[in-house]
């Protein structure tokens, strides 16, 4: 039997939520370990846009999205190359008048809270994105949200943490996180006063009864074709097909990556837990494109994946003790925000461990809050 290693911190789960777990652990001090079964990045990490956007759904949404946004402004000049950080801003395409209207509402709400944006005319919009299709009503432009490759910066992140002490372990899976103990499947124990569960999609798994549903998602990438595309490119109706928690649904939703290549998402999909792709929702997810970027569909697609996320009723992640296991944290639910709120989400974890005051509320946050599905 070997001999259990104890740490102040395991954290469960390589991709970004929880390599950012372990580095803010790491620098707090902490003597952390972080287990991932495959390799850091993987997982939703790897299925994930790496679209850094501000969204406000609710106050909380917004307070956790503006802080990690913030963070990652802080972050961006140590990251490596291979990171492709880039800041073209998000355009919310509006296709008519009422969508205008929430384009409106929009910059009201970023504009007192400090976000910059401008509502832009179909004619501005025409300009800057010219491959849109015509006659769109026109767009909100919020110029400080970002892209990144996402798997590039969760392997930066653990990498930052080793450097400051963590010990990482990969290619054994946690089999057991509870009572102050993980269990992994080669039967290493870890021992530690506190534990936070980052598995994401697969967080029931070790702490059962988490109010998560896996929500299914499809990408795919284009060959290159420098200067087609400039900036995010979200349609308004994003919005409306994200709130459904049981239907699946896509919407156009495309981003420019610094080699040239277009990401083409968006599709949700509950009930469905086979990772092949899923011909006739990619599709939709394709016709989608093109009904906003009729040339999209004469570019070559080079690859198509899917990947996992895990939602909650409420649309909030879950960030704080387990109320079953105090000495469990929690760290998921974030769905298609995972990228987004890593940052701020390892600091709200950080801080809790430490009882130290957050930049931001956690209350919303709590695992042991109730939760109505969102309409």
């Amino acid at each position: 039997m070997k001999a259990a290693r104890s740490y102040d911190v395991v954290v469960a789960g390589g991709g970004i939520v929880g390599a950012a777990c372990a580095l803010a652990c790491a620098q707090a001090g902490l003597s952390v370990a972080l287990v991932e079964r495959d390799v850091f990045g993987g997982g939703a990490t790897a299925a994930g846009m790496g679209h850094i956007v501000v969204l406000d759904d609710s106050e909380a949404q917004f307070s956790l999205t503006r802080r990690s946004q913030q963070l990652w402004q802080t972050l961006s000049a140590a990251l490596p190359p291979g990171a492709e950080y880039e800041a073209p801003g998000t355009l919310w395409v509006a296709a008519d008048d009422d969508e205008m209207a929430e384009a409106a509402r929009k910059h009201v709400y970023l504009r007192d809270r400090e976000v910059p944006s401008r509502v832009l005319s179909s004619e501005e919009l025409a300009a800057i994105e010219p491959n849109l299709r015509p006659g769109l009503a026109g767009a909100l432009l919020v110029m400080q949200d970002v892209v990144v490759y996402p798997p590039a910066v969760a392997l930066h992140l653990a990498q930052q943490a080793q450097s400051l002490g963590a010990t990482l372990l990969t290619g054994h899976g946690v089999t057991h996180l509870a009572d102050g103990e993980a269990r992994l499947d080669d039967g290493t124990t870890l021992l530690a006063p506190k534990l936070v569960n980052a598995t994401g999609a697969d967080a029931p798994f070790c702490t059962p009864g988490l109010p998560l549903k896996k929500r299914k998602g499809h990408l795919a990438i284009t060959d290159r074709y420098p200067g087609f595309l400039h900036h995010q490119l979200v349609e308004l109706g994003y919005l409306k097909s994200a709130h459904s928690l049981t239907s699946d649904s896509v919407a156009f939703n495309v981003q420019p990556r610094r080699t040239g290549q277009v990401l083409i998402g968006s599709s949700r999909q509950y009930g469905n837990e086979d990772p092949a792709v899923d011909q006739s929702l990619l599709t939709a997810m394709l016709q989608r494109a093109t009904l906003y970027m009729p040339s999209i569909g004469a570019l070559n697609v080079l690859r198509v994946w899917t990947g996992f996320r895990a939602a909650t009723p409420d649309k909030l992640p879950l960030i704080g003790p387990c109320p079953e296991d105090p000495r469990l944290y929690l760290a998921t639910g974030h769905e298609g925000l995972g990228i987004t709120t890593s940052l701020a989400t390892a600091k709200l974890v950080a801080d809790q461990l430490l009882h130290r005051t957050p930049a931001i509320p956690v209350e919303p946050y709590l695992p042991g809050r109730k939760q109505a599905a969102h309409d």
